[in-house]
C-alpha cells in the first residue's frame, strides 16, 4: 500500500469519512439485502458443502475465493471476516465433530445473520462446532462483545475512566481472549484483509501469525493489485469499502507473510481476468498458503538435504541455497521443515540423515547464516569403512536393485 492513507479518514467531496464507518455501514447494508457488486463473484464452490446452508447465509456472503479447500478434518479453524457465516457452515462440516470454527467480525449486523443459525446448522449438520467472536481481525485477543459488556458496568466519562478501560481490555486480552495464542491449526480469509487500514496490516499478520499453532497455516484470499492504487483510487471511500483501495500489490501481499515469519509462502490460487480495472490498474483475486514453525534455535546434527529439482538453484525464505544434487548442510530445525510429508515442500528434497544420531541434548550450534555443501563423510562418519557387495544371484535377480 501507498503512503497517501495515514489515519483513519479519507475526503468524500467535503465531507471526512472514517473508513472504518464507511466498511461497517456498507456491510451493515449487505447483511440486510444483498449486494452483489461488494466483491468479485466465486464460482466452484464445494454444492454438498452447500446444499444444508440457509439460503440467507449464501446470499448474504462477499468474498473472492474459498479457502475451505485447504481445510482438513478434524482441525480447527479461523475465519476472519466471517460476515454471514457462509465459509464457517461450509468449513464447519469439512472439519467434522472433532474440529471447531471460530468466525471472526466487528460488524453487529453480521453478526446477527451468522449467529441466528447457529442452532439451526448444528441440528442440520448433527453437532455443533461454530462460534462467532466479535473482534476486530487485527486485535483477535480483545473480544469486544466482553469490553462492550464492561463498558455498560463502568462507562467512561474521563482519563481516569478511559484509563480503567484499557486496563481492562489489556486483562480481556490476557485472561479471556477472543482467540488464544496458538490455538488454531488454520487461518482462513476471503477478502477481508484488504479493509484495514494501513497503518494496521503488519499487526493483522502478527496476529494471524500469533493464533495458528507450530505447523498450522494460513489460506488467504484477497483481491490484489499489479501497480500502487492511485491517489484518488485510495480517497474513495466507496473503494474503501469495495475491496479495492486497500488491495495489496501483489508482491506486496506476499511479503507480508514472510515478514511475518511465515515459510513455504505458495500462491495456490489467482485469477488469470482481473475483477476490475481502474485507472489502468488491475484488481483480482488471489489465494496464498503460508505456514508456521521456523521459529527456534538452529542446531547442528550432521544432517543434509539434496534438492531434487526442476530448477538448477533454488533460494529459500531465510536465504540459503540449495543446489540441485548436492547435499546442503542443514540444520535441525531446517531438516525437519524440508522433509515433512506433510508441510509445504514434500518431495522436492532427499533427507540424508547420519548414521550415528546426535541427540538434540549433544547437538551444537549450527551456523544458518550460510551455505555449506555436506561432505558425506560428515553424515556417514570420518572412520566408515564399511563394504557391500551383491551376492552371487544374476545382477538383475529378485531383490537386486537393477
Amino acid at each position: 500500500m501507498g503512503a497517501e492513507i495515514e489515519n483513519l479518514t479519507v475526503m468524500n467531496g467535503k465531507t471526512t469519512v472514517s473508513i472504518e464507518d464507511e466498511v461497517l455501514r456498507r456491510y451493515a447494508g449487505a447483511a440486510s439485502e444483498p449486494e452483489a457488486s461488494l466483491c468479485c463473484a466465486v464460482d466452484g464452490y464445494d454444492m454438498s458443502l452447500l446444499e444444508k446452508l440457509p439460503q440467507e447465509v449464501i446470499d448474504k456472503d462477499y468474498g473472492c475465493g474459498d479457502p475451505s479447500n485447504w481445510v482438513g478434518a478434524g482441525e480447527v479453524v479461523v475465519d476472519l471476516g466471517s460476515g454471514s457465516g457462509k465459509i464457517c457452515y461450509m468449513l464447519s462440516q469439512k472439519v467434522g465433530a472433532a474440529g471447531a470454527v471460530i468466525g471472526v467480525d466487528f460488524n453487529d449486523a453480521m453478526l446477527d445473520l451468522s449467529r441466528k443459525y447457529q442452532d439451526e446448522m448444528a441440528s442440520r449438520i448433527g453437532y455443533g462446532n461454530v462460534r462467532f467472536v466479535k473482534a476486530k481481525i487485527q486485535d483477535m485477543g480483545l473480544d469486544l462483545d466482553k469490553a462492550g459488556a464492561w463498558l455498560k458496568r463502568h462507562p467512561v466519562s474521563g482519563i481516569e475512566g478511559l484509563a480503567a478501560f484499557e486496563a481492562e481490555c489489556d486483562r480481556l486480552r490476557r485472561d479471556k481472549p477472543g482467540v488464544s495464542d496458538g490455538s488454531v491449526d488454520v487461518v482462513v480469509s476471503n477478502c477481508v484483509l484488504n479493509l484495514v487500514r494501513s497503518e494496521e496490516k503488519k499487526r493483522l499478520f502478527a496476529e494471524i501469525h500469533r493464533v495458528l499453532r507450530r505447523g498450522g497455516r494460513a489460506v488467504i484470499s484477497d483481491i490484489v493489485c499489479d501497480e500502487e492504487p492511485t491517489p484518488a483510487i485510495l480517497a474513495d471511500p466507496k473503494l474503501w469499502s469495495g475491496c479495492i483501495s486497500g488491495a495489496f500489490r501483489e508482491d506486496s501481499f506476499l511479503e507480508a507473510f514472510e515478514d511475518a515469519g511465515f515459510y513455504g509462502i505458495e500462491i495456490v490460487a489467482r485469477t488469470d481476468v482481473p475483477w476490475q480495472v481502474i485507472d489502468g490498474i488491475e484488481f483480482r483475486s488471489l489465494t496464498v498458503q503460508a505456514f508456521k514453525g521456523k521459529e527456534g534455535p538452529c542446531i547442528e546434527r550432521n544432517q543434509a538435504v539434496a534438492y531434487r529439482g526442476p530448477f538448477k538453484t533454488i533460494l529459500d525464505d531465510d536465504e540459503h541455497r540449495y543446489h540441485r544434487g548436492q547435499r546442503i548442510a542443514v540444520c535441525d530445525k531446517t531438516f525437519q521443515l524440508l522433509t515433512d510429508p506433510a508441510g509445504p515442500y514434500a518431495g522436492q528434497f532427499d533427507a540424508i540423515e547420519p548414521n550415528e544420531e546426535i541427540s538434540i541434548e549433544e547437538a551444537g550450534v549450527f551456523d544458518c547464516t550460510r551455505t555449506t555443501v555436506r561432505d558425506p563423510r560428515e553424515t556417514k562418519g570420518m572412520d566408515y569403512r564399511k563394504t557391500r557387495l551383491i551376492d552371487d544371484e544374476p545382477c538383475c535377480g529378485e531383490g537386486s536393485c537393477c
